[in-house]
């Protein structure tokens, strides 16, 4: 059995396909087939049921395949570990972001990263939550920039800062008037969502706990905050929306915004790691270079009601 051999057959419990599977291991279908077999042979047992499309391991096999990410992940702390002696900032770094914080705080960050980091080569994925987390549980991720708290013996995750919720409101709104709003102000069958599987989905729910499901004429949810934006502006009603997805409103939009009163909902925002893993330079790295590129009046220290999803 080697390192090897290993990496290929969780290759291939990852991609379901052994074509796909090869190519992610920069190598030919052939290649990495003979090797499979070879470690099945070498154990005397089936990791896979090939007649089924996707393949799927056996029951052995995802006991192997277990087994073989435990001894992948240990094998590779070796070299981490002797970068941090030496101090490198280098190799690469896989981050996942979720939809609701990647169009607007990877701009703010990213080129002033990859100029001080040179030799850090950076592989950044959209994904939501439990994407981002099965990922980080497969270290098929090395860091998560999700939305807190997020409750698991897997992750460890350290807060980076603290975002308001704000209501975007439509002019024929009678909240459009106010300039401040309640959390029991919003209207629960008058406010737009994204779709499932969003945890800022959620968070809007435990908000908003007497919305009901519409049984309007136009129902209408969307994976985008941008859409629900330009709902409101053409229908009506109201959304709401995290900070930093306000930060490039013009003078119009942002006429339509209304905060909340005290105490403040609120989105933690954190880095979430796998526990076992060890370029904790890079994680500081990661975190100090989003601090600065985030505006000054963004709150770093847990204030408000932090909102809860999960």
């Amino acid at each position: 059995m080697t390192l090897i051999q290993l990496e290929y057959v969780i290759a291939v419990d990852n991609y379901r396909h052994f074509g796909r599977a090869a190519e992610a291991c920069f190598v030919t279908q052939p290649t990495l087939s003979m090797q499979v077999h070879k470690l099945e042979e070498q154990l005397g047992v089936l990791l896979f049921d090939r007649s089924k499309s996707p393949v799927t391991p056996t029951d052995i096999g995802k006991r192997i395949i277990e087994q073989g990410r435990v001894i992948l992940a240990e094998s590779k702390k070796v070299q981490q570990i002797v970068d941090e002696e030496k101090g490198e900032m280098a190799g690469e770094l896989r981050i996942g972001i979720i939809p609701t914080l990647s169009p607007y705080i990877l701009p703010l960050f990213i080129n002033r990263f990859i100029e001080k980091y040179p030799k850090i080569k950076l592989k950044v994925e959209e994904l939501i939550t439990e994407q981002v987390v099965n990922k980080l549980k497969h270290e098929l991720l090395d860091i998560g920039v999700i939305v807190t708290p997020y409750d698991d013996p897997n992750l460890v995750t350290k807060p980076v800062f603290y975002e308001e919720f704000y209501a975007y409101v439509s002019h024929r709104s009678p909240f459009y008037k106010e300039s401040e709003l309640s959390i029991n102000d919003i209207p629960a069958n008058e406010i737009w969502l994204l779709n499932e599987g969003h945890c800022f989905r959620d968070q809007v729910l435990s908000l908003c706990q007497t919305y009901k499901d519409r049984e309007a004429q136009f129902k209408y949810e969307s994976g985008s905050l941008e859409a629900l934006k330009k709902i409101v502006d053409k229908h009506g009603g109201m959304t709401l929306l995290p900070e930093l997805a306000t930060l490039d409103f013009d003078k119009s939009a942002k006429a339509k915004l209304r905060s909340f009163k005290d105490p403040k909902p609120v989105r933690e925002v954190s880095l979430a790691m796998h526990k076992s893993f060890l370029k904790r330079k890079l994680v500081e790295a990661l975190h100090k270079e989003i601090l600065d590129s985030i505006p000054d009046y963004i709150n770093v220290q847990k204030h408000g009601a932090v909102i809860k999803w999960k």
